[in-house]
């Protein structure tokens, strides 16, 4: 939910003019931090304040345009709105397309410089926001997990997740190809009493039955051959993961049932057993218990690992997630490719809600990296043409540019400036695609009405 933003630090040089507009923005419901200079205004300032600037243009010293040259190294998402008499207008102009919010004429009733006001706070609120949420994500891609979602179903699996892993039994997850069942596995053992010992990966289908022991048990030779610790070893009171689970040989099967029933291991060459202390999380996309039942795999593992299932939902069941997890994905494959996130177009969120997503999570991310690099392939239906001909190419590329262009001012909270190097339009281009398209930057502002 966004949060509510009032305050307005307020800079004129005038006392009596400054003390007259605080009361009347206080009137208004401002919260309001009033500055005599803009040399003051801009103590204690930082990228993530708060507000919202409020100052006059003709002051001694720093002036109202110095002033907005400073906060906009400081942040050019700050709103700066600038009060300034008729001569200055060609100056405040100037600043706007420098990226100043607004300028507002003297005198200005209370009412307009409200209204103005309000826009302001309500995008420096969205602004805050959107870096809150980027800070979340680039969390989320540090601790390499994708349970990013607040459908009903992701909220109950994190509170499964959290009380299963204070529990540290074993489990089984049942999911889909992509659904995430590593990324559970990973965040199970993260929140859990072992989180301080290792976490052992081991892919089902790529083991090797003339190397298991090798590769499990390890090597503990006399001589001078160098000591190997096995998988075994270096999950001991850590956490085994089986990733595909159902695709261990029923002869590995056997063995990997028997050193966990023993509780201790023989490294090859070892005097001596070692102990053998596991969290096993095991995963699989099909249902165990028909190939329990057809004696494709063992009883006694499955009930050892099935004592505790935890189900995985496909993406179509979560529809809701989507869009956030394609954002989520978006700027990971921006971030590691030190490039700009793209703009989204309306087909592109057209696929993202019409799509079944068959490849879940697996399927999304790649769709995102696609569009990051700007090779996006979208399907297209064909559709009989109606009698008139139907729309011709040229009615297509129109759309498709006046969808890029919205989307590109709604990123950027209707600021023309910033959309327009965006889309990397020279201005007098960009003005007259407005124009042909009938888009109107200030209906893109916070506070204004979207658009169906």
């Amino acid at each position: 939910m966004t949060q509510t933003i009032r305050t307005v630090r307020l800079v004129d040089d005038d006392p009596d003019l400054l003390m007259a507009l605080s009361q009347s923005l206080k009137l208004a419901g401002f919260s309001v931090e009033p500055f005599g200079s803009g040399a003051e205004a801009l103590i204690g300032l930082g990228p993530d304040y708060p507000g919202i600037v409020l100052s006059d243009v003709r002051m001694p010293g720093m002036d109202g345009m110095d002033l907005f040259g400073r906060l906009n190294a400081l942040d050019p998402d700050l709103p700066v709105i600038l009060l300034t008499g008729h001569a200055d207008v060609p100056m405040a102009v100037a600043a706007l397309k420098r990226g100043a919010y607004d300028f507002l004429s003297k005198p200005v009733g209370t009412d307009q410089l409200a209204a103005a006001l309000n826009r302001a706070c309500q995008s420096r609120a969205l602004v805050i926001e959107n870096r809150a949420l980027r800070r979340q994500q680039q969390e989320a891609l540090a601790q390499d997990t994708r349970l990013i979602g607040h459908s009903a179903i992701m909220q109950n699996l994190r509170d499964s997740i959290e009380r299963l892993a204070a529990a540290g039994g074993d489990l089984l997850l049942v999911g889909p190809g992509g659904s995430g069942k590593e990324s559970v596995a990973h965040a199970l053992h993260r929140q859990g009493p072992r989180r301080a010992r290792a976490f052992v990966h081991v892919a089902c289908a790529a083991l090797d039955e003339t190397r298991f022991e090798a590769e499990f048990l390890g090597l503990d030779p006399s001589g001078r051959q160098a000591r190997s610790a096995g998988r075994l070893e270096k999950a001991h009171r850590g956490t085994l993961y089986l990733d595909e689970i159902d695709l261990l040989s029923p002869g590995l099967q056997a063995r990997l049932m028997g050193l966990i029933e023993a509780g201790e291991f023989w490294p090859a060459g070892a005097a001596a057993p070692r102990p053998l202390d596991l969290c096993i999380i095991a995963s699989t996309r099909r249902d165990l218990q028909p190939l329990v039942r057809e004696g494709w795999f063992r009883g006694d593992l499955y009930y050892r690992l099935a004592g505790v299932v935890l189900t995985l939902p496909p993406l179509r069941d979560r529809r809701e997630d989507i869009p956030e997890l394609f954002r989520h994905f978006l700027l990971e494959a921006c971030t590691r490719l030190d490039i700009a996130p793209p703009v989204i177009p309306a087909a592109v969120s057209a696929r993202l809600a019409a799509h079944d997503w068959p490849g879940n999570l697996r399927e999304l991310r790649r769709f995102a990296e696609a569009h990051a690099l700007g090779m996006t392939v979208l399907d297209r239906v064909a559709e009989p043409a109606p009698e008139d001909g139907g729309r011709g190419l040229s009615e297509m590329v129109a759309e498709y540019e006046a969808d890029l262009i919205r989307e590109a001012l709604r990123l950027e909270q209707g600021n023309a400036s910033r959309a327009l190097a965006r889309l990397r339009l020279p201005r007098k281009t960009f003005y007259d695609k407005l124009t042909r398209h009938g888009i109107r930057p200030a209906d893109f502002r916070a506070g204004a009405p979207a658009e169906d």
